[in-house]
């Protein structure tokens, strides 16, 4: 899984100045045929060149691509790296990537994958089979700060080359994401990543990868940029140079998407449903609303005495009108969702209701678990202590400030003071990773194959992503039984039963799971909407259309 925050966009400094090289303007609100004259959209052919500029709704902590763990450095990331094998966007399946081919042992404890013999880095330079051995060494080298990758790996006992070509993986026990894992692992060079403090590399702001395009620069609070890799070895994507450009307040993003100096923004429920349905919007803009795995919640710290009880959790969550929210704020153009999975895929228990907005209810669940108003004075309290805590939210987001006030409110008439701290995202990563918090609101991207081990397992609660500190007996031996479980069906019937622990233990109260509200400029073409979202690899823009070449 990887952690982000796309439903509270994190917002910060407003960049609206017009982009250097790609001409300021557009079409303005003229809503004027972006075609020039005799071009036949239905009938165009593939082109090289040209830029894309997407908005970034904030700034990574750096790239490193084994110690980053939150959406904005994976968006970059995904065009920089490679890993031996890659997902096929149609089938979920896997494919090998830069490795040439593979095998695997009946009994599930043997991997071997042939390298291909014509890819290199950015820089030049081979990727060769002691590249491989480095980069898993690295990841599984606990010094390294990479728990969230390294607990998916732990099983491997032995990497080995075999040849020049060959690398082999001996594991200690049978796991159904192994290849997933082992394949999807971003090889890096040793050449210049051997050297120095891995943590904290000077590369990690430089990264060096096999992908199809190579890092060009990163200005800070401003944009990244990156480029077709000249020495790519395989097919070379359409688009020159991709621009992404840190925008953290949504309403300026928008008004450089609307002048038509970005290309490519997720909008806002209130931006999509009041400014992207004008027709001078809708003239220059393709609105390719979907689906993806990811879910939004707010986790509570289980360390801290308020939340040590599930009386109290479920609580919280009575308290939180949520069906509410869901058609105030997000327009209805989303789910509430009752668990950790997908609700579109087959883990998601369907038999399982998200606990109902009952206030009636909750405020007996708080008196049950001892919190009660002894003084008179509004507020709860228990041996003495008022329940009081606070919620950390990413500065400046509207849709974060908006659903944090709404909770205020309703936990102060049900006796309880919940204070909001807004903070910048960086910081906001750290707090999390220290532990240091009350509550948090965050997000999940998932997987099509999900293990939730990453962020339930109590295993992870001191340096992996189990930041609230959840630990069940049960659900661990459900997680690591579906770890060793290769039957799907089965697989489905143990996560159903971890759907339900969770949903009674309520560690964190589960949200939403929103639509994803894109927009890309109608030059864009080539783009297909897959299972688990577009595959911008594809996209191009006929010659004619070219804006920045």
């Amino acid at each position: 899984m990887v952690r982000a925050l796309k439903t509270f966009f994190p917002q910060a400094t407003v960049l609206a100045a017009c982009f250097a090289l790609a001409g300021c303007g557009g079409l303005g609100d003229t809503g004027a045929d972006i075609f020039p004259e005799g071009f036949d959209p239905d009938n165009v052919e593939a082109a090289q060149g040209d830029w894309l500029i997407t908005r970034l709704p904030s700034e990574m902590e750096h790239l490193n691509p084994y110690t980053a763990t939150d959406a904005y450095a994976t968006q970059v990331q995904s065009y920089v790296f490679e890993g031996l094998m890659e997902r096929d966007p149609e089938t979920l399946e896997m494919k090998p990537l830069l490795a040439e081919s593979y095998e695997i042992s009946d009994d599930h404890l043997t991997y071997t994958f042939t390298l291909r013999d014509d890819v290199h880095f950015s820089d030049g330079e081979p990727v060769t089979v002691d590249d491989v051995l480095f980069s898993f060494n690295t990841v599984l080298d606990p010094q390294v700060n990479a728990p969230h990758a390294r607990n998916y790996l732990q099983d491997i006992e032995t990497v080995e080359a075999i040849d020049d070509r060959t690398v082999q993986f001996e594991v200690s026990q049978p796991y159904y994401r192994h290849l997933v894992m082992i394949g999807s692992l971003y090889i890096i060079p040793e050449h210049i990543y051997g050297e120095g403090d891995f943590n904290n590399h000077p590369n990690n702001r430089e990264p060096v990868g096999s992908g199809p395009y190579a890092f060009e620069r990163w200005q800070t609070n401003q944009e990244v940029r990156i480029v077709r890799n000249e020495n790519y070895w395989g097919e070379e994507p359409y688009i020159d140079r991709r621009v992404f450009r840190i925008i953290t307040e949504d309403n300026a993003a928008f008004q450089v998407l609307r002048r038509e100096d970005m290309d490519v923004m997720n909008l806002t429920p209130e931006l999509w449903q009041n400014q992207a349905n004008r027709p001078d919007f809708e003239a220059r803009f393709q609105k390719l609303p979907h689906s993806e795995p990811r879910y939004s919640y707010i986790g509570w710290n289980l360390r801290r005495p308020q939340f040590d009880d599930r009386r109290v959790r479920q609580a919280l969550t009575m308290l939180l009108n949520r069906e509410e929210i869901l058609e105030e704020i997000y327009y209805g153009l989303g789910q509430v969702t009752s668990g950790t999975f997908f609700i579109e895929n087959p883990e998601y228990n369907q038999d399982i209701e998200p606990w109902p907005y009952d206030r009636e209810r909750a405020e007996e669940l708080l008196e049950e678990a001892g919190w009660t108003d002894s003084t008179g004075d509004g507020v709860r309290d228990r041996d003495g202590e008022p329940f009081e805590f606070t919620l950390l939210i990413v500065a400046d987001s509207d849709t974060a400030e908006q659903i944090a006030t709404i909770f205020q409110q309703s936990l102060r008439r049900a006796g309880i003071t919940m204070n909001i701290r807004r903070l910048e995202w960086a910081t906001l990563l750290e707090e999390i990773d220290s532990r240091n918090f009350d509550a948090i609101t965050m997000g999940w991207n998932m997987p099509p194959d999900p293990d939730p081990y990453q962020v339930w397992h109590s295993s992870q609660i001191d340096q992996g992503s189990n930041y609230v500190g959840f630990a069940n007996d049960e659900a661990d031996e459900i997680i690591e039984e579906g770890r060793r479980e290769f039957d799907p069906d089965r697989r489905v019937e143990l996560y159903h039963r971890f759907h339900e622990i969770v949903h009674e233990e309520q560690p964190y109260t589960f949200m939403f799971i929103p639509e994803t509200l894109m927009t890309v400029h109608k030059r864009v073409f080539g783009i297909t909407m897959y299972p688990y979202g577009p595959y911008p690899l594809e996209w191009f823009v006929p010659e004619e259309l070219h804006r920045y070449d």
